[in-house]
């Protein structure tokens, strides 16, 4: 069970070196930006990614560094790398306003089918930070996507189901423009056409919100945690702490149809405490635990530690070093990660932290 799950006294004191760790965290993301306004990431074939590895061009992890940024908006170096990754996602921006997990340079780019998952993502900072795009709306789209359960899959591609949307269509029909090599890469990749992803229907609740065309995808979140499926409802993330961070963020955004997610999730975290601070068995694990406990509202003495360790495995140049993050499929032949995605997590874990004894003081 929890453990000291209330507020921290307001005599309670940041931990030494965070205001620092921090900033030394800013001016690495700040300096290692591209001047697209991407961040780089690495595709690997096994950890820790000392081995063989390729830069890749790829939407998605530039999103979830943005994200991770938005805590910390206000700093003045954080808002130039938003605006620069807001401008990169408009340069990357797909007929009706979706996203594909690949840049417009990537050789997969027009293989690779759009996705809710970038969409949503890419989506949900854009809207963060009150930038007016796409314009006409994507969520007719998003919401065309959809199972008969109400699911969302995580492709746009056609299906033998009756769309009434001109744009889906239009969208959905760009495989036909090349059916040989469609067909190699759906035949070369894990994915299959009519997946539907835990965290990417997550991802899509935490853009579209607690609206009536959720309502599935809420109780689809809730089944997962309650049979323990954490560990196996994505094809993508298979750490149940990225799980954890996906569906708690949703919380936080205050759907409180969650509500029954939230104490099995503390518990679940907590019970991966280990002696040296960590929660869960890797750093990434760990950044994102607490950053779940946080968007649960909770705060116990495992809290202080696990932040402890974050500030000690930070590096010398004010980064984290690099994880695989999420993967390719089950299999885990192929993963993605770098430097600037771990310092992303770690990153926020920090300023929310910090955040929260400025909120106490205050």
């Amino acid at each position: 069970m929890e453990s000291a799950a209330v507020l921290p006294s307001p005599a309670t004191r940041p931990l030494p070196g965070l205001d620092q760790a921090i900033a030394r965290a800013v001016a690495f993301l700040h300096q290692r930006q591209l001047v697209d306004g991407q961040f780089v990431s690495y595709c690997a074939l096994e950890l820790p990614m000392q081995g063989w590895k390729y830069a890749d061009s790829a939407v998605f992890p530039t999103a979830l560094v943005a994200h991770c940024l938005l805590p910390l908006a206000h700093h003045p170096l954080v808002d130039q790398m938003l605006t620069r990754s807001t401008e990169f996602f408009r340069n990357q921006m797909n007929h009706g306003g979706l996203w594909n997990h690949f840049t417009s340079i990537h050789q997969l780019r027009y293989l690779c089918p759009l996705d809710i998952d970038d969409t949503a993502c890419v989506s949900a900072v854009l809207r963060a930070r009150g930038v007016a795009c796409p314009v006409p709306t994507n969520v007719p789209l998003l919401l065309a996507n959809r199972n008969s359960q109400g699911l969302f899959y995580s492709w746009f591609l056609l299906r033998l189901r009756w769309v009434p949307n001109r744009t889906f269509w239009r969208v959905a029909a760009r495989e036909l423009l090349h059916p040989v090599k469609s067909l190699l890469f759906w035949r070369g990749v894990e994915a299959r056409r009519n997946d539907v992803d835990g965290v990417v229907n997550a991802n899509a609740l935490y853009y579209l919100g607690d609206i009536p065309e959720t309502q599935p995808v809420i109780d689809f979140l809730l089944r997962i945690i309650a049979r323990n499926e954490e560990g196996t409802c994505d094809l993508w993330y298979l750490d149940p702490c990225f799980v954890y961070y996906s569906f708690t963020r949703c919380y936080h955004a205050g759907i409180t149809r969650l509500e029954p997610l939230r104490q099995p999730i503390i518990d679940r975290i907590l019970a991966q405490a280990k002696p040296d601070g960590r929660l869960g068995e890797t750093l990434a694990d760990t950044a994102w635990a607490v950053c779940s406990l946080l968007n649960l509202g909770s705060y116990p003495a495992e809290l202080d530690r696990a932040v402890q360790y974050i500030l000690q495995a930070q590096q010398a140049a004010g980064e984290w070093p690099r994880w695989l993050l999420y993967y390719g499929g089950p299999k885990r032949l192929l993963g993605w990660g770098s430097e600037e995605m771990t310092t992303g997590f770690c990153l926020e874990a920090l300023a929310r932290y910090r955040a929260l004894h400025a909120d106490v003081q205050a």
